[in-house]
């Protein structure tokens, strides 16, 4: 059950989404604003560190380039997608954007100070949205200023994002039709993705059922039932799964493993999702996975998924 604000009155108006701002350019952030800028979307690509924005340009180029390395995009279309991305390190450059996604770390308080300047600037019927893995939709919601709550969705991309068809679009207590419905249209025009509701609940539909999966693997490491690679290879062969659950862990970042478990662990109440001791000494130690070298297991440059 919904109700319509003045705020989602303004929106039904216009759910078209043409233009876009990613806010925090990491890898996650670079990706969508990569899969949006293909799909035709208008793109402000916004960090308040040059250094991380011109490596997320960086990361864009790169992927649009290996698509056209596989005749999957002409060289036409790639200088095309790359026109429609904009960096930036301004907040006054979000005016104008459909649409508003923060991808930024797993930090409740960090995120409600962007909503906060995010506010400040966006248009009234701007939809915002965040990438959280894990946080409250009603929560950031509640925190997104005065009249946007009806217009503040989950947009919850997977990595590495050009890569991952899913886009899970959560639904907080306050999200209006028109928001939830504008957000799905818009997954359904990027290419090879595929939106799948569901309500604001910790960890969402995803994370509630993989992360867990994850945190009993490194407890099966911890007590010393088997090895790293061979509770993988137990998990690829007995479950069909195409990674094991630590080199999957790598890839998401142990460091993600951990928030998202803390989340589950405080919302829940329940002692089934308490973090593995060693994955809270491995983040201690920076030991984050594939994007430091070193996670569960050890990486080169050339040993990278």
């Amino acid at each position: 059950v919904s109700t319509q604000s003045t705020g989602e009155s303004r929106l039904a108006m216009s759910t078209t989404i043409n233009s876009a701002a990613i806010i925090g350019a990491g890898i996650m952030g670079a990706g969508i604003a990569q899969v949006m800028a293909h799909a035709g979307i208008k793109v402000v690509l916004l960090d308040v560190d040059q250094a991380v924005l011109d490596k997320g340009i960086k990361v864009i180029e790169s992927g649009l380039g290996r698509l056209v390395k596989k005749n999957k995009l002409t060289k036409d279309e790639f200088a095309a997608a790359m026109g429609r991305v904009q960096p930036s390190l301004s907040y006054e450059d979000l005016r104008s954007s459909d649409l508003i996604v923060e991808v930024v770390s797993e930090n409740f308080e960090l995120k409600k100070k962007i909503l906060a300047m995010v506010d400040k600037v966006a248009k009234p019927s701007a939809i915002v949205c965040s990438n959280t893995s894990s946080i409250s939709i009603t929560k950031l919601a509640a925190v997104a200023g005065k009249g946007r709550d009806s217009n503040f969705v989950g947009m919850h991309f997977f990595n590495p994002v050009p890569v991952m068809k899913l886009v899970e679009v959560i639904r907080g207590l306050q999200t209006g039709d028109a928001a939830f419905d504008a957000v799905q249209a818009c997954v359904a025009r990027l290419q090879g993705k595929e939106a799948v509701p569901c309500t604001d609940s910790p960890g969402f539909v995803c994370n509630r059922i993989l992360v867990p999966m994850v945190n009993e693997a490194a407890f099966a490491l911890f007590e010393g039932v088997a090895t790293p690679a061979d509770i993988d290879r137990v998990m690829k062969l007995g479950a069909n799964h195409p990674m094991g659950p630590l080199r999957l862990a790598d890839m998401i970042g142990l460091d993600t493993i951990l928030s998202v478990t803390e989340v589950l662990h405080s919302e829940f109440g329940d002692d089934k999702y308490r973090p593995c001791p060693l994955i809270r000494k491995m983040v201690a130690a920076g030991h984050l996975g594939q994007k430091t070298g070193r996670g569960f297991y050890e990486y080169t440059n050339k040993s990278k998924l």
